[in-house]
């Protein structure tokens, strides 16, 4: 394996620890600050504690360049969550869990589709294989009556699945032209901005009490901005397919942290889950599993 492919795997792999960490993070704070407030400072911390390293990069992008800028700032870091929190208020937390595994298939069928990116049968197999061990271990094989009977909140979060897996496909391409710690900058800033404008114009009271302020930050740099640069620089070195699914431990790494920090137990189910999900990880880095265009497609 060379060293660009060391690298990116390495990088696929912190970007979930850091993403895992977030649930165990914000969990204890979620039901004491407004969502959409907490989004928004985040995606602001996040652009502040990458603009030191940003300042050091040149940015020299096209125009079209600027176009997908815009686009996976407003689709990732805006109208995604948005709607990922609006169709949370509206469904169980069994049901968004299981809904929100939607982003790894709706991830492949884009870069399949749009992207040039190629899986051969084996390939399918893993994938398949990945998002049934994401399943168990986000629901336990628990599922609630309502999953069954679609509401608004589920077409809602349908909605920002299929946003962050356009983002995720877009970001390939320009995560070629721009140095990784500027356009961590650039999409969160802008993100951030338009958050916190809704956050104005709803009038989303600004409250957050200063014992709160450190796990807000930890949230911001790492569980956001971290693991953004980390998914960045693993898109632009191994590909979205391969990228994506090793992002997906991220569950993983979030019901180990939900189990050391927060006491929660881990079942048997979601103990072979991960087994299953180590097994697809494997298959799809096979080099016989994939094959990705490398070179930036057009848009």
């Amino acid at each position: 394996m060379n060293k660009t492919a060391v690298i990116g795997y390495t990088s696929a792999l912190i970007a979930s620890v850091f993403f895992g960490a977030v649930p165990a993070i914000a969990k204890p704070m979620i039901s004491n600050i407004n969502v959409l407030l907490l989004s928004s400072i985040a995606y602001l911390i996040a652009a502040l504690t990458f603009t030191p390293i940003a300042k050091k990069a040149k940015t020299v992008l096209a125009k079209k360049d600027y176009v997908i800028l815009a686009a996976i700032s407003v689709c990732g870091a805006a109208a995604a969550p948005y709607l990922y929190f609006l169709g949370l208020r509206q469904s169980s937390a069994a049901d968004t869990s299981l809904l929100s595994n939607v982003e790894i298939m709706f991830t492949v069928l884009f870069g399949l589709i749009f992207f040039k990116e190629r899986l051969r049968p084996v390939g399918f197999i893993a994938v398949a294989m990945v998002v049934l061990g994401v399943i168990v271990i986000t629901t336990d094989l628990q599922f609630s009556e309502s999953f069954l009977q679609l509401n608004a909140g589920h077409f809602f979060i349908l909605g920002s699945m299929a946003l962050w897996a356009l983002d995720n496909n877009l970001s390939r391409i320009i995560s070629t032209k721009i140095d990784t710690a500027r356009l961590v900058q650039l999409k969160s800033v802008i993100g951030g901005l338009i958050l916190l404008g809704a956050v104005f114009l709803l009038g989303v009271p600004l409250d957050i009490s200063t014992p709160q302020i450190p796990y807000v930050i930890l949230l911001s740099a790492i569980g956001f901005g971290g693991s953004l640069y980390f998914f960045l620089q693993s898109l632009k070195r191994i590909g979205t397919i391969r990228t994506i699914v090793i992002f997906s431990m991220s569950s993983v790494f979030g019901l180990v942290f939900a189990s050391v920090f927060l006491h929660e137990q881990i079942s048997l189910y979601q103990a072979a889950a991960i087994a299953v999900m180590l097994t697809g990880i494997y298959l799809v880095n096979r080099k016989e599993s994939i094959k990705e265009k490398i070179e930036p497609s057009s848009v």
